[in-house]
């Protein structure tokens, strides 16, 4: 019998549908559980491979890794700054943009970008 190579991200291949689902519902248990890294890791994967509503979700769950990073900074984590701009990408590259659901979530992402601003003016004009 003859062994054919395969990966998750083997363009083309006929398990890329099946690898994006996988994906995608791994990233929703390690999302219930709380392990929004690790959800980010899968719904990232799930995008990647084309998995419809994948960006959107990366797009939220970046969004709250980074109000829950601007509440309590880091020296060893992503700045916050750098997450809301990569979930902006992914929200805006997403085909449900348009739909209500991408609406109300790039709604959020720019209220969270305008917290975030806002906090570091008032950190910046803080007297020291």
């Amino acid at each position: 019998m003859d062994v054919r190579s395969w990966s998750p991200g083997t363009p083309g291949s006929a398990a890329d549908g099946r690898y994006a689902e996988a994906a995608f519902r791994v990233g929703e248990v390690c999302e219930r559980a709380g392990d929004l890294w690790t959800a980010a890791q899968w719904f990232r994967e799930a995008a990647e491979a084309g998995r419809p509503g994948a960006r959107l979700r990366l797009g939220a769950v970046l969004g709250r890794l980074a109000d829950s990073l601007a509440d309590r900074p880091d020296a060893g984590t992503p700045d916050p700054g750098v997450l809301l701009a990569e979930a902006a990408r992914w929200l805006t590259g997403s085909p449900e943009a348009a739909t209500p659901a991408g609406i109300g979530l790039i709604t959020d992402m720019l209220n969270r970008q305008q917290r975030q601003a806002a906090r570091r003016a008032l950190e910046n004009a803080a007297p020291r």
